[in-house]
């Protein structure tokens, strides 16, 4: 059975951090290119950031410098550091693995985790 379980949000102050945390079991993870998508209220669901399985990342432009993606092949897991957060970035946080074998793509998500910035 496939899960993608996030955990580490929370309420913090504007230029506060948080890290959130996407630990996997029932894929290949090694051949898996992982992605934090996040979606605001009123908003369609966006890449925050993600990294394939050579550990190339990518990183949406307004959190370039601000946010860190890393991932350990040996757990599994996928880790999201966020530092100097602002307003904009609350929203729920949501795990995303993309896999293809034999050319077929799966695709998997997360129930996502509440990320809210305010004083």
């Amino acid at each position: 059975q496939v899960q993608l379980v996030e955990s580490g949000g929370g309420l913090v102050q504007p230029g506060g951090s948080l890290r959130l945390s996407c630990a996997t079991s029932g894929i290949i993870f090694s051949i898996s290119t992982v992605g934090w998508y996040r979606q605001a209220p009123g908003k369609q669901r966006e890449l925050v950031a993600a990294i394939t399985s050579l550990g190339t990342t990518t990183y949406a432009d307004s959190v370039k410098g601000r946010f860190t993606i890393s991932r350990d092949n040996a757990k599994n897991t996928v880790d999201l550091q966020m530092d100097s957060l602002k307003p904009d970035d609350t929203g729920v946080y949501s795990c995303n693995a993309l896999q293809r074998r034999l050319g077929v793509k799966y695709e998997y998500w997360g129930q996502g985790t509440q990320v809210t910035v305010s004083s």
